[in-house]
């Protein structure tokens, strides 16, 4: 109970009511909201015009993919990056890698993560934080370090060996109904760890359960293949009994141990320079989730020295934060919202937003262009996401400087370019945080 705590009374309301009925400012923009978004609303096109689409360094990409109404954006912007590898090697005009072999096995490791994680917490008590954390299922989000173990165990295939399902692309209901019933073995499972039983064999026997219907509802991923197609010149090429594993090594050869995820959290409890981790976080068991926290600057100039040297970037932000889905634009100065609700201020810091939960990671996309002013210092950024062609700018967007400071979190880079003491912090241990520490959101 509250005890000191003061009850909205009819006194108060009558005196809200008031000022509202006298601002006629207010009154207006009641009927501008009543068949209008807020995005549109409150954009600013003046501000908006700045956001110029033309960069000092731009990376051609090959095209916009779509992930539908599913949350794989963070394999997306994997394969994004993978499958210029594979144009390049074929001389290809076109090319997409597929994402429903990909979050196939995600799935499936996610499911086994959670039903070992589950065992491991076994002593906790029904109520406990963590256990109620892990209780939430799972998901369609990740990171890039789990995208990394998905590839070592399972590699990859083309998008025509493994084509899209109606679940694939739409993974609401399927994920709805698998969380209900891996909550049900959870019950099962601690049952029988209460009672002293061995549940190694009861927990296989549920995931023979979780593979048919991940078959069901995605398709029977391939053990073995044959790659055909036709290059840019019309002619034809076929490779026979290709597996996953070796398609990978043979037509993509992106050496991932070579990348490190660098975030910005500049929050007081993860200090710059050192590396972290997250409890409870992952989807291969064996695999490993590491951060290197810097400095947004630093971060900032490891991003345009990669693609500087031609290589594109996979980043995630809050991409719900001052956007305009259908424009193709990020950026705080472009959005009046303030203004629309009267004078409201919704400015904070960025360890503000972290530490008050306004803000986290919850998408990720790859940066493919960059632009520099008269001193070299980055004023927008092009983004090519994975939402398809009618959002955006034909699929692609552009951010400025002040919100990708704001809203970006975390970027891969190939270790190549850090310093010698950020090398060193990563061979260290990492600090373990919470499950629901914000850097353990998934994109």
């Amino acid at each position: 109970m509250l005890s000191n705590a003061r009850p909205i009374t009819p006194e108060l309301v009558e005196a809200f009511r008031s000022n509202y009925e006298n601002d006629a400012f207010a009154r207006t923009l009641t009927a501008a909201a009543s068949g209008t978004d807020f995005a549109t609303l409150s954009r600013d096109p003046q501000a908006a015009a700045k956001l110029q689409r033309t960069f000092s360094i731009e990376l051609k990409t090959t095209g916009i993919t779509n992930q539908k109404s599913s949350g794989r954006c963070w394999l997306f912007a994997s394969m994004n990056l993978m499958r210029e590898a594979v144009i390049k090697k074929c001389n290809l005009k076109e090319f997409e890698l597929s994402g429903n072999y990909f979050a196939f096995w995600d799935k499936f490791e996610k499911i086994n993560f959670f039903l070992e994680s589950v065992i491991d917490a076994a002593d906790l008590q029904i109520g406990d934080r963590t256990l109620d954390w892990i209780l939430q299922g799972i998901g369609d989000g990740g990171q890039w370090d789990m995208m990394v173990s998905i590839i070592a165990k399972y590699g990859i295939v083309p998008k025509s060996v493994m084509p899209e399902t109606f679940q694939s692309e739409g993974t609401r209901y399927f994920t709805h109904y698998m969380n209900m019933h891996l909550r049900k073995d959870a019950i099962e499972l601690r049952k029988l760890i209460a009672e002293g039983k061995d549940v190694r064999a009861r927990k296989e026997a549920m995931l023979s359960d979780y593979f048919r219907a991940l078959c069901i509802s995605f398709g029977e991923p391939p053990k073995e293949f044959d790659f055909e197609y036709r290059d840019k010149d019309d002619e034809y090429h076929a490779d026979y009994h290709l597996t996953p594993l070796s398609f990978y090594e043979k037509y993509v050869g992106i050496n991932l141990s070579d990348y490190v995820s660098v975030i910005n959290a500049p929050t007081a409890d993860k200090p710059f320079g050192k590396t972290y981790t997250v409890k409870y976080l992952g989807n291969v068991i064996g695999g490993s989730i590491k951060y290197l926290n810097l400095p947004i600057e630093d971060l900032k100039a490891l991003t345009v020295q990669q693609m500087k040297d031609g290589e594109l970037v996979w980043f995630g932000s809050d991409c719900g934060k001052f956007a305009d889905r259908k424009g193709g634009i990020w950026d705080p100065d472009s959005f009046r919202i303030g203004e629309i609700f009267g004078g409201m201020d919704f400015s904070m810091t960025k360890e503000e937003r972290l530490d008050y939960r306004d803000s986290a990671m919850n998408h990720a996309m790859v940066l493919c262009g960059v632009n520099l002013d008269e001193n070299g210092k980055p004023n927008r950024w092009k983004i090519e996401n994975s939402w398809g062609e009618d959002a955006g700018e034909k699929g692609y967007y552009v951010a400025s400087d002040a919100w990708f400071d704001a809203f970006t979190y975390q970027v891969i880079i190939n270790k190549k370019y850090l310093k010698e003491e950020w090398l060193k912090a990563l061979s260290e241990e990492p600090a373990e945080l919470e499950p629901w520490d914000p850097m353990g959101t998934l994109a």
